[in-house]
């Protein structure tokens, strides 16, 4: 059984770093986001990582969570459309 001080007793981010983040922060945050595929890898460890500000770790799940939607939306629509043109060319060659 953890025991806690009643000085952060219910507070479970305690430990990790809740500041504000300034803006120059947030610049290079979105800049290395834009890069392919260090921009994927950043947001899971800054999104899964312990050591990363709680605002940046919250960023990081949500955009993680756009992506995973919008790609879902487009492999549904690729399946839709690419079915549906393989059906009408089949007998033209």
């Amino acid at each position: 059984m953890e025991v806690t001080s009643p000085a952060n007793a219910g507070n479970y981010y305690a430990t990790q770093d809740t500041t504000p983040m300034r803006t120059s922060e947030w610049f290079w945050t979105l800049f290395l986001t834009a890069i392919p595929l260090v921009g994927i890898i950043l947001l899971l460890i800054w999104g899964f990582g312990s050591s990363s500000n709680l605002n940046k770790s919250n960023w990081a799940k949500a955009t993680l969570l756009w992506i995973l939607v919008i790609t879902s939306f487009y492999v549904v629509l690729l399946i839709i459309f690419g079915l549906s043109f393989l059906s009408m060319g089949g007998n033209d060659y």
